[in-house]
C-alpha cells in the first residue's frame, strides 16, 4: 500500500526538523530571514500610511488654495 499525501508530508516535514536539529546555523539563518521579511513589511505599511496621510495633506491645501483663487476672480467669470 502506497502512502498518501498526508504521510508524506509528515515524513518530508520529519526530515527537515532532523535535519534543522543537526544543522543550527541553517535554523538560525531561516528564521532571521523571515524576521527581516517581517521588519521589511513593518516598514513598508509605515511608509505607505504616511506617504497617504501626506497626500490627503496635500489635497486638502489644494483645495484651500483653489478656493482662494476662486474668489478672486471678478463675479462674472465664475463659472
Amino acid at each position: 500500500m502506497t502512502p498518501g499525501p498526508v504521510e508524506e508530508v509528515g515524513k518530508v516535514a520529519g526530515n527537515f526538523v532532523d535535519a534543522m536539529k543537526t544543522q543550527p546555523l541553517a535554523l538560525a539563518l531561516a528564521l532571521m530571514n523571515i524576521g527581516l521579511l517581517l521588519l521589511f513589511y513593518y516598514i513598508a505599511a509605515a511608509i505607505s500610511e504616511r506617504r497617504a496621510h501626506e497626500f490627503d495633506l496635500m489635497m486638502a491645501q489644494n483645495e484651500k488654495t483653489n478656493q482662494l483663487l476662486y474668489n478672486c476672480l471678478p463675479r462674472g467669470e465664475k463659472q
